[in-house]
C-alpha cells in the first residue's frame, strides 16, 4: 500500500506540473505611470508569451480601437492586437473600475486576457489572466518582465558568431529573443502617434511625451540629397575618366595597377559609389557598412588636413626637400662601402676573385647613375613634394601610400641590385639541380612535369661534370651578394609593409560601429540579462530585462570593412622556399598567381 500510494504521489505530481503553465508577459517600463486603460501587442503562442506594446487609456471608442489596430497591422506586419486590461489605481479610484475592465474582454475577446494592475503607492504589482472559453483552466505561473521599449526599439539583436558550432539551445534562444526584438522594432508606425496628437485614440508608449526628432538631424536629411545628386555627379565623371581608353594602354595601365597611390584612389572611388547610392539600405547590415565607411572616410580626410596644414607650417616641405638629398647621398655612400666590403675579403671569406671583381663594378656603376639621378632632379624636389603635400587633403590614407610609392622610388637601386643578384643566383642554382640530375641519369621532362630516366655518352657526362665544377665553386660568391641584397631589400619591403597595414587598417575598422557600441551600447545587442525585482508568494515574479552589448571584438568582427591589398599573402613555408631558390618576391600580385 506504501510503494502504490507512492507512485500515486509521484504520478499527481508529474502531472500537475505538465498542466502548470509559465506565461511571460513583457511590460514596457515607460507604461509604469500610464492612466488605466486596455494592453495591446502581440501574443507569441509558440512561447506562451505576450510583447506589451502601448496602453490605451480612457475614454476611446472599441469599434475605432480595432480600426487602428488593423491599419497598424496591414503596415507592419505584426499580428497587434488587445490582450488585456491594465488599471493604475493610483489615478483611478472607483470600485466599479475592474469589474468594466474584466467586461471589455468580452468585446475584445482574446485567450487569454491578461489583467495588470498596480496597487496604489505599492511596488507591489498584481497580474492574472481569465479564460473565458476553457472549461478546465490551466494553473499557470506568470512572470513580468519589464523592458526598456527605446533601447530594444533602437537595437539590432546580432545573432552568435559561431552558428556553426553552436548548440540547438542558444539557438533557440536567441529565436525567442529576435521573436520580441522584431516585434518591438517592426511596431515602428504605432509609436508616431503621441498624446499631443489630436485623435479618438490615447496611447501611452516609449515616445508619448512626444516624438523624438532633432533640428540638426532633419537639415542634414534636406541637404542630403543634393549633395548625394552632386557627389554621383561627379563620382561617375570621375569614373569614366578612369574608365577612358587613354588608361587602358600598357605604361599607364602597369602603373595603375602596380602603384599603392592609385589603388587606394580607387579604393575610396568604391566607397563614394557605396555612398553617394540612392538605394536604401535593406538591412540593419548594409546600414551600417554605409556608415562606417562615411566616418572612415571623414575622419581619413580631417586627418589628412591635419598633416597638410602641419607640413606647410614654418616652411617644413623645404626643410624636408633639404634633407632628402644629403639623406639619398648618405644611402648611396653606405652602399658604396658595403661593395668595397664585399669586394674584399668579407668576413674572412675566400672568394672568387675575377667574379667578385666584375660584380662589385657593375653595381658600383649603377650607384653612380643613381647618384646621378639625384642630383639631376634635386632643383625640382622641393616643388614635387609641395604638389605632393596637396593630396593629402584627399585623405592621410593617400598621403600614406604616396609615402610608400616614394620609398619605391628612392630605393629602386636596391631593388635592381635584388633582381640581379636573385636572377643570377636563381641561375645556378637550376643548372646545379639539371646537372645533378644529369649524373644519376635522370632528366626532367617537360612535356609531362616529372623526372625520367635517361643514358647519357661519356662527352656529355664530361661537359656536365665541367659545368656543375665550375657553378659550384662560382656559388659561394653569387650567394654572397644575393644574401646581402636580399637582405635590404626585405627591409624596404618591411617599412612598406607597415606603412600599407596602417593604411588598411584605417581602411577597415569600422568607427561609426566602435563609436556607436562606446555611446550607445545598447544599440549592438549580444543578448540579454534578467535581474530580478520582486520574489513574493502570490505575485507575479518581477523581472527586469537588461541588454547585454556586443562585445568590441565581435563589433570589429561583424562590421569590419573590406580592404584591398596588392602585396601577396605568401606562407612563410613558401617565402622561405622563393628565397632559398632564389625566386623574386615582387611587391604586388599577379593575376593568376595561386596564394599558399
Amino acid at each position: 500500500m506504501g510503494r502504490a500510494s507512492g507512485e500515486r504521489r509521484c504520478r499527481e505530481y508529474c502531472s500537475s506540473k505538465i498542466v502548470a503553465m509559465v506565461l511571460k508577459v513583457f511590460f514596457p517600463s515607460c507604461c509604469s505611470s500610464a492612466e488605466s486603460g486596455i494592453l495591446i501587442g502581440r501574443w507569441i503562442s509558440e512561447q506562451n508569451s505576450a510583447v506589451i506594446l502601448a496602453v490605451v487609456h480612457f475614454p476611446f471608442i472599441p469599434v475605432q480601437v480595432k480600426q487602428y489596430l488593423s491599419e497598424v497591422q496591414r503596415v507592419t506586419k505584426v499580428s497587434v492586437s488587445v490582450l488585456g486590461s491594465w488599471s493604475n489605481s493610483k489615478q483611478e479610484k472607483e470600485e466599479s473600475l475592474s469589474e468594466f475592465l474584466e467586461d471589455l474582454g468580452t468585446i475584445f475577446s482574446h485567450e487569454p486576457w491578461i489583467q495588470i494592475s498596480k496597487e496604489g503607492d505599492s511596488k507591489f504589482w498584481s497580474c492574472s489572466t481569465l479564460q473565458k472559453h476553457c472549461n478546465n483552466p490551466k494553473e499557470e505561473e506568470i512572470i513580468l518582465v519589464y523592458y526598456d521599449q527605446r533601447k530594444v526599439m533602437l537595437s539590432h539583436l546580432h545573432p552568435p558568431l559561431d552558428t556553426a558550432t553552436s548548440t540547438d539551445h542558444k539557438a533557440d534562444d536567441a529565436s525567442k529573443l529576435s521573436a520580441i526584438f522584431d516585434t518591438v522594432a517592426k511596431s515602428k508606425v504605432l509609436f508616431m502617434t503621441d498624446r499631443y496628437d489630436d485623435g479618438p485614440i490615447k496611447l501611452t508608449h516609449w515616445q508619448s511625451d512626444g516624438v523624438e526628432a532633432s533640428i540638426i538631424v532633419e537639415l542634414m536629411k534636406q541637404a542630403s540629397v543634393p549633395a548625394c545628386m552632386l557627389l554621383t555627379f561627379l563620382v561617375s565623371l570621375v569614373s569614366g575618366i578612369c574608365r577612358s581608353r587613354v588608361l587602358t594602354f600598357w605604361p599607364l595601365s602597369f602603373l595603375w595597377s602596380k602603384l599603392s597611390t592609385c589603388e587606394q584612389l580607387g579604393h575610396r572611388l568604391q566607397h563614394l559609389q557605396v555612398i553617394s547610392s540612392n538605394k536604401k539600405a535593406q538591412t540593419q547590415t548594409q546600414l551600417m557598412r554605409k556608415a562606417n565607411i562615411f566616418v572612415s572616410l571623414l575622419i581619413d580626410v580631417a586627418l589628412g588636413i591635419l598633416l597638410m596644414s602641419w607640413l606647410y607650417r614654418k616652411n617644413r616641405i623645404g626643410h624636408l626637400a633639404d634633407t632628402l638629398i644629403p639623406m639619398a647621398d648618405h644611402v648611396a655612400e653606405e652602399l658604396q662601402d658595403l661593395l668595397q666590403w664585399l669586394m674584399g675579403a668579407p668576413a674572412g671569406l675566400k672568394m672568387n676573385r675575377a667574379l667578385d671583381q666584375v660584380l662589385g663594378r657593375f653595381f658600383l656603376y649603377h650607384i653612380h647613375l643613381w647618384i646621378s639621378y639625384i642630383h639631376l632632379m634635386s632643383p625640382f624636389i622641393e616643388m614635387i613634394l609641395w604638389y605632393v603635400g596637396l593630396s593629402a587633403c584627399l585623405g592621410l590614407t593617400v598621403a600614406l601610400c604616396i609615402l610608400s610609392d616614394i620609398i619605391a622610388l628612392l630605393t629602386f637601386h636596391i631593388y635592381c641590385f635584388y633582381v640581379y643578384g636573385a636572377r643570377l643566383y636563381c641561375l645556378k642554382i637550376y643548372g646545379l639541380s639539371s646537372l645533378w640530375r644529369l649524373f644519376r641519369g635522370k632528366k626532367w621532362n617537360v612535356l609531362r612535369q616529372r623526372v625520367d630516366s635517361c643514358s647519357y655518352d661519356l662527352d656529355q657526362l664530361f661537359i656536365g661534370t665541367l659545368l656543375f665544377t665550375i657553378l659550384l665553386f662560382l656559388l659561394p660568391t653569387t650567394a654572397l651578394y644575393y644574401l646581402v641584397f636580399t637582405l635590404l631589400r626585405l627591409l624596404v619591403v618591411i617599412v612598406q609593409g607597415l606603412i600599407h597595414l596602417l593604411v588598411d587598417l584605417i581602411d577597415s575598422l569600422p568607427l561609426y560601429s566602435i563609436i556607436l557600441r562606446l555611446c550607445r551600447s545598447y544599440r549592438l545587442a549580444a543578448g540579454v540579462k534578467f535581474r530580478v525585482l520582486e520574489q513574493r508568494d502570490g505575485k507575479p515574479l518581477r523581472l527586469l530585462m537588461q541588454i547585454n552589448p556586443l562585445s568590441y571584438g565581435s563589433v570589429v568582427q561583424t562590421y569590419r570593412l573590406p580592404t584591398y591589398s596588392c602585396y601577396p599573402k605568401d606562407s612563410w613555408a613558401s617565402l622561405c622556399k622563393k628565397l632559398f631558390l632564389g625566386e623574386l618576391i615582387y611587391p604586388w600580385k599577379h593575376k593568376g598567381e595561386k596564394q599558399d
